[in-house]
């Protein structure tokens, strides 16, 4: 008897958690934190809905947190199986889940220093040294390539776009004698993107859980560079800063790239660009190694190398040289994490700039409900940073069309000759996008689409 089970991205788009059993014998399916509303970040400390000892191996999509973030919370809980992922996902997760656990660390410091808690004392949720016995158990696989895990699963990694290394997991599940196979989308990335490859078509497979952040959403072919250039141009003529809260790992780099194409080409000024988020600058050095100007031929190369260097960018290594940026005078860029406002170096600069009517906040993705940047991109007059409310002074902003997610229009044509499967479950998505494109793809594919609540379990027939 095979089950799927549900232990997170159920009508939400974080915490990605997804358990696949065949009798005892379990394989996991990504390992997120939940993040955006107290609710959901709560179920961060709550027990997972299995026991973690009992867990054979971990497949990560790829490396960002709401897909990884849990694995040192997961292997402080016994968990001491391989995690299988691309090798770039082993790269970037290495110092995304250190970065994770030292701003936890951080972050419960300075709430029990400020007497901000009222827990006694705070406690991050993981600590550097379960980061590091998390680390060696990641084993990275080739892209494509069978990998055997145990007498009932083998699965392989097939590209899907959305950021560095990111991929689809095909599992192929057998039950006495017989097989199944369950494609696991991860995120699915958009066409066309910079700095990002074309997601590759689906394989045929008998069950799919597939994402659905934008589900019921459409980017409507929106050109990325116009928006960019039409702020940036406006706030560096007023000698403002555009502050620009973007996650470390593939928005900071095309944010990088594209200003520096808008300024090559003479759209916008010349400005410095502050790229201030630790994380953000090994993500860097990994773009560099693995970047490649052929995942889109029709993206111009900046002259001598320099997409995402030169002396128009300044690296912020030091947190003294991070807090010299709050007396930062304009015009200028910076670019520091996270992209949701839920934590990181991001909120100093914020507390410092949001009170200028000079400056512009410019949001660059998907807000999710309950985080700071819904919040300012919904037209809040004020928001909470460490315990105190900061009035929104800035211009607030948000650039569309440069989402690492399909829409629902992408979704389809993603998924158009992809063969009707037994079941399709939607994930990662809030409760109207996922149903959105549940009802689109029973209309348009005769799909039969269930959108599973959390902890909600379903069994997976073999043939």
């Amino acid at each position: 008897m095979i089950r799927l089970t549900f232990h997170g991205g159920a009508r939400s788009v974080t915490g990605s958690r997804h358990l696949l059993e065949v009798g005892t014998d379990r394989l996991l399916l990504d390992c997120g934190l939940h993040q955006g509303l107290k609710a959901l970040r709560e179920r961060n400390w709550a027990a997972p809905g299995f026991e973690p000892r009992t867990v054979g191996a971990l497949v990560l999509t790829h490396a960002h947190i709401d897909h990884t973030g849990w694995v040192p919370r997961l292997v402080r809980l016994g968990f001491r199986g391989p995690i299988y992922c691309t090798r770039p996902t082993s790269e970037l997760a290495d110092f995304m889940l250190r970065d994770a656990a030292r701003l936890q660390e951080e972050d419960a410091e300075y709430l029990n220093r400020k007497k901000l808690t009222k827990h006694d004392p705070a406690l991050p949720l993981y600590e550097e040294a379960d980061v590091e016995q998390a680390l060696p158990l990641f084993r990275p696989v080739a892209e494509g390539a069978w990998t055997r895990v145990s007498e009932h699963y083998e699965f392989r990694l097939i590209n899907v776009g959305h950021l560095l290394g990111s991929a689809m997991a095909q599992v192929r599940v057998t039950d006495e004698g017989k097989s199944t196979t369950v494609l696991f989308t991860g995120d699915v990335g958009r066409p066309h993107m910079p700095m990002v490859p074309d997601p590759d078509p689906p394989p045929a497979s008998d069950y799919l859980i597939c994402e659905s952040t934008y589900g019921d959403r459409c980017h409507c072919n929106t050109d990325i560079a116009p928006q960019i250039a039409e702020v940036a141009e406006r706030v560096l003529r007023r000698k403002g800063i555009l502050l620009v809260p973007a996650f470390a790992v593939g928005r900071a780099q095309q944010m990088i790239y594209l200003l520096r194409q808008l300024t090559v080409s003479g759209r916008i000024p010349k400005a410095t660009i502050y790229l201030d988020s630790p994380m953000a600058l090994e993500a860097t050095k990994l773009y560099r190694k693995y970047y490649s100007q052929d995942w889109d031929p029709t993206d111009p190369a900046l002259p001598d190398g320099t997409e995402l260097s030169g002396d128009q960018v300044r690296l912020v290594r030091s947190q003294q040289e991070s807090r010299a940026l709050n007396d930062l005078r304009g015009p200028a860029v910076v670019i520091s994490s996270s992209g949701m406002l839920a934590g990181g170096r991001i909120l100093h600069h914020l507390a410092h700039h949001l009170g200028d009517r000079d400056n512009f906040i410019l949001l660059t993705g998907y807000q999710a409900e309950g985080t700071r940047g819904r919040a300012l991109a919904d037209g809040a007059r004020s928001i909470r940073i460490h315990g105190q409310d900061i009035g929104v002074r800035a211009e607030v902003g948000t650039v569309h069309g440069l989402s690492g997610h399909a829409d629902y229009h992408e979704l389809q044509r993603w998924l158009k000759d992809f063969p009707v499967p037994k079941r399709t479950f939607l994930v990662h998505g809030e409760a109207t996008q996922a149903e959105g494109l549940a009802r689109r793809l029973t209309e348009t594919r005769g799909f039969a689409c269930t959108v599973p609540d959390l902890n909600d379990s379903f069994l997976v027939d073999a043939y």
